[in-house]
């Protein structure tokens, strides 16, 4: 017994040493936004504000108009991409899950290889396609490219999925009457709902991350997203990096408060889908 309680008190130990590692990033981030542009270069820098202020908060507020025209722009941007990865994903993983055919194990390979490549490599290709399409400056140009970053992990994450359901389930609904499309929807869509919401989820916050395809496509500054609005924080001979801290903050609320509501269906959706590979 004295052991077994040494060993919880050892990984108790270790599970909040990597917590806290984890978590300085965030914390350092708070703290920087909370401080004057003196301290923040003083040397060596307090770990806690001194004269603590909200002037860069502040700043978010006075600036409303241009957030909540990013804010706009990335929830519209976010969501239909999402909504685009998301269906085109569903049926691709299924069919890789349940279907034998040549090339199968290349083309999962290939969905894992997509997913470490830098977003800068087809950069070029996708500008001179919607420069020939007329998407240039459209909403239409960053949803699809940022629809290309959920794809591949949302292919990944489902198929492992569908890989952890009973295949007697597709033949017990056979049996029963329904033809594989019903019997996808009717059964297997809906035991992978906590998987769909992973994926889902992932590519919305794929899509609001995203910076390099909103600045990239859009030359209008009324239509690019929330991530653009870093710049007005970098100026020719310093940086505000507590203003530019807070607006981090502002910017991730929404991808905090999507974790802290869809928590279970991601833990489940994550856990469930690595049984098998």
């Amino acid at each position: 017994m004295k052991r077994e309680k040494r060993e919880r008190i050892v990984y108790f130990l270790i599970g909040l040493l990597v917590f806290m590692i984890l978590m300085f990033p965030l914390y350092w981030m708070i703290v920087t936004a909370l401080k004057t542009q003196v301290e923040i270069f003083e040397v060596p820098t307090p770990l806690w504000p001194r004269d603590l202020t909200l002037e860069a908060f502040k700043s978010q507020f006075a600036e409303s108009a241009s957030t909540m025209t990013g804010f706009r722009n990335s929830f519209l941007i976010s969501i239909c991409s999402m909504v685009i990865a998301t269906l085109l994903a569903i049926p691709a993983a299924y069919g890789l899950a349940r279907f034998r055919f040549k090339g199968k194990k290349l083309l999962i390979l290939f969905f894992l290889m997509t997913q470490m490549l830098p977003a800068t490599l087809i950069l070029t290709p996708l500008y001179i396609m919607f420069a020939r399409l007329g998407l240039l400056n459209n909403y239409w140009s960053p949803i699809l490219a940022d629809a290309t970053l959920g794809i591949p992990f949302s292919v990944i994450i489902l198929r492992t999925y569908f890989l952890s359901i009973p295949k007697e389930l597709d033949e017990a609904a056979r049996i029963d009457g329904c033809n594989s499309v019903s019997a996808f929807f009717r059964i297997m869509l809906p035991l992978a709902k906590p998987g769909v919401v992973v994926a889902a989820v992932f590519s919305f916050v794929y899509a609001w991350g995203d910076l390099i395809y909103g600045i990239t496509f859009m030359t209008d500054p009324t239509k690019r997203p929330i991530t653009s609005n870093i710049y007005n924080y970098v100026q020719q001979y310093q940086t505000l990096w507590n203003a530019t801290m807070a607006f981090g903050i502002v910017a991730i609320f929404p991808i905090v408060l999507i974790f802290i509501f869809m928590q279970r269906y991601i833990v489940s959706g994550l856990t469930n889908g690595a049984v098998k590979a």
